[in-house]
């Protein structure tokens, strides 16, 4: 383990001012959703106001945690040293999306900073740093672009702070922090660095020119540094609205800047959650029900305290805890436990019943919720109409974060002090309040690196936090709980297992009706959008919920529905007789994105060449998080039936590419990811738990099966700006899916894929 990067670390004071909000736990519900209940009450209520900070209190109160001697803080964004050196605070974590170094680009492209001269660090776990920018960037999908447009933004950070609003998800980093908070920031900033230049140099505003963390006023020759100015531009009101630059403008916007973490993460001076170490810790690790919603009936606790180093057996409501001097006294402590648990009622749980019941549901069930325009009925029943039908299933998916859940916790003088890696750290703390019975403003959180994400680290389903809180508590030392592999893959908070049954209708090489029913836990209307031009269309969720907690996984409900559409796409252009890339471009909407995206993954995977034998090609579209990418997959089968990727292409259209090298990666990864999750990965049930343990069975793709070739391309669109690490993953499995399709004439409607040759 490395060691403590703050050896001399002294516990802060939790600074929390009297007008904070209360402490509350966010319940299993979207971001998106908890923002649209505050605006509503915003809207309704407006007594609430008094209560939530105001801009103007949250920036002095940022100023006073992030400021130190010859700092100057503006708002909560970012501080100008008197030696230049600018540093911006991400509301975000970066657990290898390369966020942070995007983020630093934007706002100082636009302050037209020293690059040399920026970094960017992680915000304080502080409601004053709550994402305002992420608020504004998510309300017009919950209330419409008229709606969210009467709200002030000053109002708006008021929403944020008063949730509190800190989250790391939804490629929401660079399209709307960025856009919204980082380029506007620095371009306030700068305003008001020209104009406390144009003051002290007694010269018109507009005979200034800014580069280089410089203002000149070339006429006289005369200069000042940014941080010659930076106190007298802090006290000055900034620009809500500035003027951005223009695309030919940019100078570092677009350009591939290295990623400023990755260093650390080479050569292991990186401290992750799992690393962390404080004076007199001690580590602990746990073991819950195996079958969710059971609880701790009975355990001995003898056989663990016989282990040697192992100090307490902390029993919780549905798990039981050993405590010990390291991580190996205490796995051993309690191996040596038999703990007696319930099974909560769901003994009977089980994958193929799940299946089973969404079919039900889903055939006399009523939806509660649909989408579409048309009159579906109508097509199907039109004469002449050729009716096809189809039936697909995905399974639960575990996140396989490299890093297994790791937080530690000391409680001292009434205060409750964490650390560790998630990707909502107010939330956290919220959480961790409630559990541990204290006030929110008692508990300080430390927000860490991690190794992984994907979506299983947001508070509102990890348990670890309401477990180390519960634990800090008892011990009066520090203690680090750390999830073992086992505990991580069986108690996971998975992509939801989910059915749907798609049904179309034909007429003259055309989609007349298109009808998808599917039954999952989630309603994905809002969030994934139906992009093929068609005169009726309706999409049904039937909500189901099994025992298993699910949570958000790497673009969330665009992984299932882009399976379901784009695999039943691919049936329809068999059904009419037509090639797939031109069956879908006369269903998309002329001129549009969509097609331009297409026809370049085409082009670029030279998509009508000829194929050796038993070699399939297939393609795929999906847009999700405001980007569109197209995928081209050329793919075989192994001897022992799994498929082999020959070759990957991916188009691109995110609007601005802000980084292109980091841009390239996380497409990279989100379509091997996808390769991956479509070839083996599958959590399944029997008896109410999870059968699958760690990484032997379920298997993640390995370098050797990876694709060899993997070609990415963006188009610079100039839409406006989309995710980018999360929109790769949804087109690779139905792409692989329809490559498989071609090569053996064989449809998969079922992953993973490898369990059906198996089968």
């Amino acid at each position: 383990m490395a060691d403590n990067p703050r050896p001399d670390l002294d516990f802060p004071e939790a600074g929390e001012p009297a007008a904070a909000p209360p402490a509350t736990t966010p319940k299993k519900k979207g971001v998106k959703r908890r923002i649209f209940l505050v605006g509503s009450a915003l809207v309704v209520g407006g007594g609430m106001f008094g209560v939530w900070w105001s801009d103007k209190a949250a920036g002095k109160h940022a100023n006073a945690l992030i400021a130190g001697e010859g700092e100057h803080a503006f708002m909560t964004w970012m501080k100008i040293a008197e030696d230049d050196a600018v540093t911006v605070y991400s509301p975000h974590i970066d657990f290898g999306q390369g966020s942070h170094t995007a983020l630093g680009q934007m706002l100082a492209d636009e302050l037209d900073a020293d690059w040399g001269k920026v970094r960017v660090e992680q915000a304080p776990a502080d409601t004053a740093f709550a994402n305002t920018a992420l608020a504004k960037g998510f309300l017009p999908t919950m209330v419409g672009e008229f709606a969210a447009g009467l709200l002030p933004d000053a109002v708006i950070g008021m929403m944020a702070r008063g949730m509190p609003l800190m989250i790391t998800g939804g490629s929401s980093a660079v399209r709307f922090t960025g856009e919204v908070a980082m380029r506007k920031t620095g371009a306030a900033v700068r305003a008001a660095l020209v104009a406390e230049a144009a003051e002290r140099l007694g010269v018109p505003a507009g005979e200034l020119t800014t580069a280089g963390s410089v203002v000149t006023h070339t006429k006289s020759g005369r200069s000042l540094r940014y941080g010659e100015l930076a106190a007298g531009a802090a006290a000055r009101s900034l620009d809500r609205d500035p003027p951005l630059k223009t695309r030919d403008q940019w100078k570092l916007i677009g350009q591939p800047v290295v990623r400023g973490d990755i260093p650390a993460k080479v050569d292991g001076s990186a401290v992750y959650g799992i690393d962390f170490t404080l004076p007199e810790m001690r580590v602990a690790t746990v073991a819950a029900a195996p079958v969710r919603g059971g609880k701790l009936v009975s355990v001995d606790e003898g056989p663990a305290l016989a282990v040697k180093g192992v100090e307490k057996v902390v029993k919780l409501e549905d798990a039981v805890i050993v405590v010990a001097k390291g991580y190996w006294q205490a796995k051993k402590g309690l191996d040596a436990l038999a703990p007696k648990f319930s099974d909560g009622g769901h003994a009977t749980m089980s994958t193929p019943a799940i299946y089973a019941a969404q079919g039900t549901l889903m055939g006399g069930g009523k939806p509660d919720n649909e989408g579409g325009a048309g009159d579906v009925e109508a097509a199907f029943g039109a004469a002449g109409a050729k009716i096809v039908e189809a039936e697909y299933r995905v399974p639960f998916l575990h996140h396989a974060m490299m890093e297994p859940f790791a937080m530690t916790g000391h409680y001292k003088d009434g205060t409750l002090h964490l650390w560790g890696g998630m990707q909502d750290p107010l939330a956290t703390r919220a959480k961790a309040a409630k559990a541990a019975g204290i006030d929110v403003g008692k508990v300080v959180f430390t927000p860490m690196i991690m190794g992984g994400g994907f979506g299983r680290r947001f508070p509102d389903y990890c348990e670890i936090v309401d477990q180390i809180a519960v634990l800090a508590k008892q011990l009066p030392y520090p203690v680090k709980l750390i999830w073992s592999r086992e505990e991580d893959v069986t108690h996971g908070a998975y992509r939801p297992q989910s059915s749907a049954r798609l049904k179309a209708s034909l007429a003259d090489g055309r989609i007349t009706g298109f009808r998808m029913d599917y039954a999952q836990s989630a309603d994905a209307e809002s969030e994934v959008p139906f992009i093929y031009d068609l005169p009726a269309t309706t999409r049904r969720h039937f909500a189901y919920q099994s025992n298993q907690t699910d949570g958000y996984w790497r673009s969330v409900n665009a992984t299932q529905i882009g399976f379901y559409v784009e695999s039943f796409m691919d049936e329809l252009a068999a059904a009419a007789g037509e090639e797939p890339y031109r069956f879908r471009r006369k269903h998309l909407a002329p001129g549009s994105r969509h097609i331009a995206v297409l026809d370049e993954v085409v082009k670029r995977s030279n998509y009508d060449s000829p194929l050796p034998d038993g070699v399939g090609r297939g393609i795929a579209i999906v847009e999700c998080f405001g980007t569109i990418v197209a995928e081209v997959i050329e793919a075989t089968l192994k001897e022992d039936g799994s498929p082999k990727v020959l070759k990957a292409f991916a188009v691109v259209d995110c609007g601005t590419t802000v980084n292109p090298l980091n841009a390239e990666a996380q497409i990279m990864g989100g379509l091997v990811m996808g390769l991956s999750s479509a070839t083996a990965e599958q959590v399944t049930l029997d008896k109410g738990a999870v059968v699958e343990r760690n990484f032997g069975d379920y298997p993640i793709l390995k370098a050797a099966d990876a694709p060899p070739v993997v070609d990415v391309h963006f188009i610079e669109s100039g839409a406006k700006t989309g995710g980018i690490g999360e929109p790769g993953l949804p087109p690779a499995p139905p792409a692989l899916a329809n490559a498989l399709a071609a090569a053996t004439g064989k449809r998969v409607r079922t992953l993973p894929i490898l369990a059906q040759a198996k089968a």
